[in-house]
């Protein structure tokens, strides 16, 4: 049976590393920041144990810690949920040891000594296989285990100290955020560079509230032009989402955007130019000028719903 390490830089995230854990039949003890009593909360019974370095803040403090349960537990697979500060505690564990790193693996399994797991490559229009023999750091996609009813809560939760940072921080600056969270939302309408001013994007605003749903954009909207806040990014630099609808208004198609959207149960592409790139990935494509297209779709569901 094989042995895991679960290291998470928030308990919420134990759910999936423990639905990892149940699918794979293996073995774990689990290691994550925040406190004891958010611990508890998520102190699930697939980790016979579960350690939490409480004053961890940096991946760098967050590996050291884990470093010192690796030394007793060895395991085979040091897992990890993909996140930016996940991704660089795994990377400082794999290189001090000198293992392998996966990062946004999928059906992972493991048999004879080796860890085979599937990566979406190619702005997410192919899949690549990997064989890694163990031990191996991987980082898991978000998503690709989900915990279901069959979790049990119960896991003793053990305090360990934090190591003291290597770095001073000298203060918090909050960035800027709006109260959306795309990667949770069922219906998403995603902005582009179609879109010639920020006061044209209520437009997309509109739509998206009679829908029920939020406003997204591509990387010109958010790095570019600065119009939306980073929270909104629908990119491999910014979130990924899985919606039961996605729109891409005004958004050419560029890979490291739809991989990040290629998970959404359908796709509507609107755009003007009938050879824009969105129109490979899209379930219904409209080419249509979207100055003259969303209005009558917004007078339409209004219609629809009795708003009008």
């Amino acid at each position: 049976m094989a042995r895991v390490l679960a290291v998470a830089e928030n308990p919420a995230q134990l759910a999936e590393l423990a639905a990892f854990v149940e699918a794979l039949g293996a073995e774990a003890v689990a290691v994550t920041g925040g406190t004891a009593g958010e611990a508890g909360n998520h102190s699930y019974k697939a980790f016979s144990k579960i350690y939490v370095a409480a004053g961890a803040v940096t991946p760098e403090q967050l590996a050291e810690a884990a470093a010192k349960v690796m030394e007793d537990y060895k395991p085979d697979i040091i897992a990890t949920i993909a996140s930016k500060n996940n991704v660089s505690t795994l990377a400082l564990l794999a290189a001090s040891k000198g293992i392998v790193m996966l990062t946004e693996a999928f059906n992972i399994n493991v048999g004879d000594g080796v860890l085979e797991a599937k990566r979406r490559v190619l702005g997410g229009r192919a899949e690549a296989s990997y064989r890694a023999p163990l031990p191996v750091a991987v980082a898991i996609a978000k998503g690709a285990y989900q915990p279901g009813e069959s979790l049990q809560k119960g896991a003793p939760v053990e305090e360990i100290a934090a190591p003291e940072p290597k770095t001073k921080l000298l203060g918090v600056e909050e960035k800027k955020r709006e109260a959306v969270n795309l990667e949770e939302a069922e219906i998403v309408i995603g902005v582009g560079r179609g879109f010639r001013r920020k006061e044209d994007l209520k437009l997309a605003e509109e739509l998206a509230q009679l829908l029920g749903g939020v406003v997204g954009a591509s990387r010109p909207i958010v790095a570019d032009y600065g119009w939306l806040s980073e929270d909104r990014w629908i990119g491999i630099s910014g979130k990924k989402i899985r919606p039961k609808l996605y729109m891409a208004i005004g958004i050419s198609g560029a890979p490291q955007h739809m991989a990040a959207a290629l998970d959404s149960k359908i796709i509507v592409a609107v755009n003007k130019d009938k050879n824009a790139p969105v129109f490979q990935y899209a379930d219904y494509g409209v080419v249509a000028d979207l100055y003259k297209f969303l209005p009558v779709l917004i007078k339409k569901l209004r219609e629809r719903l009795g708003k009008a």
